[in-house]
C-alpha cells in the first residue's frame, strides 16, 4: 500500500515511521528545507519501544501521474489551505484522506474540497516533539490511532484497514469515529484553554485553592457542546478526562499554550474559536471558554502587529 505523509514534523514523521514498520510504501511530502535535512540523515524516531531510524522517500511536490492509495494528513490548521492544495493531485488519482488535526472543522473544508466520500474520521493521541536536529522523540508511552469511516461514506478498502491496524501501537477502526472525535475535541478544548487561560500546567493550576473547580466548569462546558451536538462523551469519558485534567503534580500542558510560550501562531480558532462558536449556536453558557479563547485572540492580535 502506497502512503503519502504532509509534512514529517513531530506527528507526521512519527506516525508515517509506524506505517513503514507495518510493511506500507511512504513518502513524505514536505517543504525544501526539511527534505534536505531527511535526504541526509533519514527520519530518526525516538520512541516507546526503540528507535526507528530509515532512509525515506521525500517529494516537495505531487506529480500529477503519482498514485496513492491514502493520505495521512497531519498539518496545523493554519496550513489546512496550503495542504489541501498539496495533496489534491493525490486525493484527485483516488487517495483516501486521513486527517489527524486537532478539533473538527477541518472536516468541512476536506469535504468541500475532496468530497466527503473521500475523507475518513480519524484522530490520535500521542505526544511528540520534533528536536533542534530534525529528529523526532516520543514523550511518554501513550500512543493511539483512531480511525473510521464516517456516516454515509462507503467502506474502507480492507487493505488500508490492515495496514493501519497492523502499525505497531494501539490502533481503533471505529464505527463511531465522529463521537471519539468530539470527545477528544471536548477534552483538548479544556485542556488548552485552562493553560493557554492560567499560563501553566496542569498540577499548578490544581495546586492552587479552586483550581481544580475551575479546570472541571470549563470541561463541563465544552462537554455540554458536545452533548448537544449529538456526540455526548459518556461518564466513562468524562471520568477519564476529569482524572487527567486534575491530576496532582502533572506538568501537563496544551501544545497550544507551548506555543504561546515561544510567541508563536496558535490553533485557537480552529479549536476554540469552534468550540465557542458551536457554544453560542446552541446556546450553551460558556464564560470560561469564552474568556480562554478571547484572551488568545490577544496574543494572535498581537502577533499581527510585529
Amino acid at each position: 500500500m502506497r502512503v503519502l505523509v504532509l509534512g514529517a514534523g513531530a506527528t507526521g514523521g512519527y506516525f508515517g515511521a509506524r506505517m513503514l514498520q507495518s510493511g506500507a510504501q511512504v513518502s513524505f511530502l514536505v517543504r525544501p528545507h526539511r527534505a534536505a535535512l531527511l535526504a541526509q540523515k533519514g527520519l530518526r524516531v525516538d520512541a516507546a519501544g526503540g528507535e526507528i531510524r530509515a532512509d525515506v522517500e521525500v517529494l516537495t511536490q505531487v506529480e500529477a501521474d503519482q498514485v496513492w492509495d491514502l493520505v495521512l494528513l497531519s498539518c496545523k490548521s493554519y496550513d489546512l489551505q496550503s495542504a489541501i492544495e498539496a495533496i489534491a493531485p493525490a486525493v484527485r488519482r483516488g487517495a483516501l484522506v486521513l486527517p489527524l488535526l486537532n478539533g473538527i472543522r477541518h472536516l468541512d473544508a476536506l469535504d468541500l474540497a475532496f468530497g466527503r466520500d473521500s475523507v475518513l474520521g480519524g484522530l490520535c493521541h500521542v505526544s511528540v516533539d520534533l528536536n533542534p536536529d530534525g529528529s523526532i522523540r516520543q514523550v511518554g508511552s501513550i500512543a493511539r490511532l483512531t480511525f473510521g469511516e464516517r456516516e454515509g461514506t462507503p467502506a474502507i478498502d480492507p487493505k488500508i484497514a490492515r495496514t493501519l491496524l497492523a502499525m505497531p501501537f494501539e490502533v481503533v477502526h471505529s464505527a463511531e469515529v465522529l463521537t471519539a472525535m468530539w470527545r477528544k475535541f471536548a477534552f483538548l478544548s479544556a485542556l488548552a484553554g485552562i493553560t493557554c487561560l492560567m499560563r501553566a500546567s496542569i498540577g499548578e493550576i490544581v495546586a492552587v485553592a479552586e483550581g481544580a473547580d475551575l479546570i472541571n466548569w470549563l470541561y463541563l462546558e465544552c462537554a455540554e457542546v458536545a452533548r448537544r451536538s449529538g456526540h455526548a462523551p459518556g461518564d466513562e469519558a468524562m471520568v477519564e478526562a476529569m482524572n487527567i485534567l486534575t491530576a496532582a503534580h502533572s506538568p501537563l500542558k496544551a501544545s497550544m499554550l507551548r506555543d504561546v510560550e515561544r510567541g508563536g501562531a496558535t490553533e485557537a480558532e480552529h479549536v476554540l474559536g469552534d468550540m465557542l462558536a458551536r457554544a453560542n449556536a446552541l446556546g450553551v453558557d460558556a464564560p470560561l471558554l469564552s474568556a480562554a479563547c478571547i484572551q488568545l485572540r490577544v496574543h494572535e492580535a498581537r502577533l499581527g502587529k510585529r
